[in-house]
């Protein structure tokens, strides 16, 4: 069975006969469980965020053990959404200001009073942000 899960935590126990098992909990309190290191690093990497986990059931002396099969860390949309938009308007001021020598006009004799400079510059930093934003589209 494959799911997309939050995970919540991952915790590694030793058993009786030596080996480790990990546990992964959602954030509904629901376990998994996987002896395999490799698939317990996973898990690991997850940890907090969102994942997409393979996994299946067996039943053994009346319990139902649900063992993890695979485990995919998942990048959280609204974060990279919002970094993204972040990189987008950095880039944009930083063009803006490399650009205001022509925005500006010839060399001013004096220097320009801040609000004139950023009445200059916003305008165009909004359109380079703007332009970063949809550029992927684009393409």
């Amino acid at each position: 069975m494959e799911k997309e899960v939050h995970v919540a935590e991952v915790k590694a126990f030793k058993t009786k006969s030596g080996n480790t098992r990990f546990v992964l909990r959602d954030d509904e309190g629901k376990e998994y469980t996987t002896f395999r290191e490799g698939i317990a690093r996973q898990a690991l990497a997850a940890e907090g965020g969102r994942a997409r986990i393979e996994c299946h059931e067996e039943q053994r002396n009346g319990f139902t053990n649900v063992y993890l099969d695979k485990v995919d860390p998942l990048e959280d949309h609204e974060e990279s959404s919002e970094a993204a938009d972040r990189d987008a308007e950095e880039v944009a001021w930083r063009t803006a200001v490399d650009a205001a020598p022509w925005l500006l006009g010839d060399k001013p004799k004096q220097s320009v009073p801040p609000k004139r400079f950023f009445e200059k510059l916003k305008p165009f930093k909004e359109l380079v942000a703007e332009d970063i934003r949809d550029g992927d589209d684009a393409g």
